[in-house]
């Protein structure tokens, strides 16, 4: 039925209309139900194989030992790798991730923390394998609080 203004349209009209959008709720329902239990199905199926489900119904986020500064400094130390090596190295010591742009995210780690060398183009190597805050550059601007001065009036 093409989309026209309610007023328009008739009271048998609107009550063909309500009934046919009622039929289509319902057979959307009972699809949504068998979808449901699908995916219960495949969650089961990836937990029993030692995966971690998706995240529907308030699914947790992995986490990992040590941040991946911490788990490329272990992976990057006395070797030179590339950003793509880096990341699969990371993954295949058991850090965990469900980024999508999981390589990315080791380019800036790289980039930021003060531990990692830049050796040839796309290629970084790790100067100390400890974890240390000192050696992290800072990614905040410092700022500074204004004293506020008060002024009083002299009468």
């Amino acid at each position: 039925m093409a989309k026209s203004s309610l007023n328009d349209m008739s009271i048998a009209a609107l009550q063909s209309e309500i009934k046919r959008r009622e039929k289509h709720a319902n057979s959307l329902q009972k699809r949504r139900e068998k979808l449901v239990k699908q995916l219960a199905e495949i969650d089961a199926e990836i937990a029993e194989l030692g995966g971690v489900p998706g995240r529907g119904k308030g699914g947790r986020r992995p986490r990992n030992e040590s941040n991946l500064p911490d788990a490329l400094a272990d992976v990057l130390y006395q070797k030179e790798m590339s950003v793509t090596e880096a990341a699969d190295a990371v993954r295949a010591n058991g850090y965990i991730t469900t980024s999508p742009n999981f390589r990315t995210i080791v380019n800036q780690a790289l980039i930021r923390d003060a531990r990692f060398k830049r050796v040839g183009r796309g290629l970084y190597t790790a100067t100390s394998k400890n974890a240390s805050k000192s050696s992290a550059k800072s990614t905040r601007k410092k700022t500074t609080k204004k004293k506020s001065r008060k002024t009083t009036k002299k009468s």
